[in-house]
């Protein structure tokens, strides 16, 4: 899915996966916005041109996985789960609600689609790894979608799996890191340096690849790639992201890691994405 049609399509389920983000971010009125619109192509990408799933069928036995180790990223998840059909558009502005199924942190037993629950980080990549190896014994052809934070990177349990994975040859793992170099404490780099990040993957075994996480070609080559690849290894998609990407406001916006945005900022973060060009 390479040409300028499919990328067109993908550029529009990302600007609808961000509008969601949006919608259900106005009902707190704050939230992990900046996450979700920097890692919406990267959504798009795994949604609608990777992924086997059946919307209608949410714990379908041949699905790939989705796992959201960063938890606090629900958010957009949710968007990623509304577009695709697996939740009804009429649950959005139910986010963050009492008894809604749409908690502030993924929860699995509350969310169709939701494949773990999130709360403490680096435990997504341990669970995948987990799930790989049990994927191999009922010799499924299922892949598993692991996206984590850079600040990840900052847990020795994430480690250990990126050990353990390149040990095992888990060529039905695909890691997808989201580095938006921004954590609760300030720049990911300046709380704990993980560079050279690509060269220490690739010394624990792993096939990588970096791109721009916002370039919707470069993304969708390099899902493609990992699917490809022959080698019995894992892999893993550094995706640089740029918080708030398509929103200009929001872009800029100094501390964005956790947003409280003024009431009327929402419906001008709507309007710039409407009529922005984000690709």
């Amino acid at each position: 899915m390479t040409d300028t049609t499919s990328i067109a399509a993908l550029a529009e389920r990302a600007r609808r996966i961000r509008l969601h983000a949006l919608r259900m971010g106005e009902v707190q009125g704050q939230g992990y916005i900046a996450q979700a619109l920097g890692i919406a192509d990267v959504l798009a990408v795994a949604y609608f041109h990777a992924m086997a799933y059946r919307p209608d069928d949410p714990e379908w036995e041949g699905r790939d996985r989705f796992l959201l180790s960063n938890g606090h990223f629900a958010i957009a998840h949710y968007a990623a789960l509304f577009e695709a059909g697996v939740l009804p558009m009429d649950e959005l502005e139910t986010y963050g609600c009492d008894d809604s199924r749409l908690p502030m942190s993924g929860m699995a037993m509350y969310t169709p689609g939701m494949e773990v629950s999130g709360g403490s980080l680096g435990l997504g990549l341990g669970i995948a790894v987990g799930m790989c190896l049990g994927l191999k014994r009922k010799a499924s052809r299922s892949v598993v979608y692991n996206l984590l934070s850079d600040g990840e990177l900052d847990e020795g349990s994430t480690w250990e799996a990126v050990m353990s994975a390149g040990h095992w040859r888990l060529d039905n793992l695909i890691a997808l890191v989201n580095v938006n170099n921004q954590q609760a404490d300030g720049p990911s780099r300046q709380i704990l340096n993980f560079e050279p990040l690509a060269d220490k993957w690739a010394a624990f075994g792993w096939h990588v690849q970096r791109v721009d996480g916002n370039d919707l070609r470069a993304v969708v080559a390099a899902f493609d790639a990992a699917r490809a690849g022959a080698d019995p290894r894992p892999r893993v998609i550094l995706c640089d992201t740029r918080m708030g990407r398509g929103v200009p406001f929001l872009e800029t916006r100094e501390k964005n890691h956790f947003i409280r945005v003024n009431a009327h900022e929402w419906q001008l973060a709507i309007d710039q994405l409407n009529k922005g060009d984000v690709q």
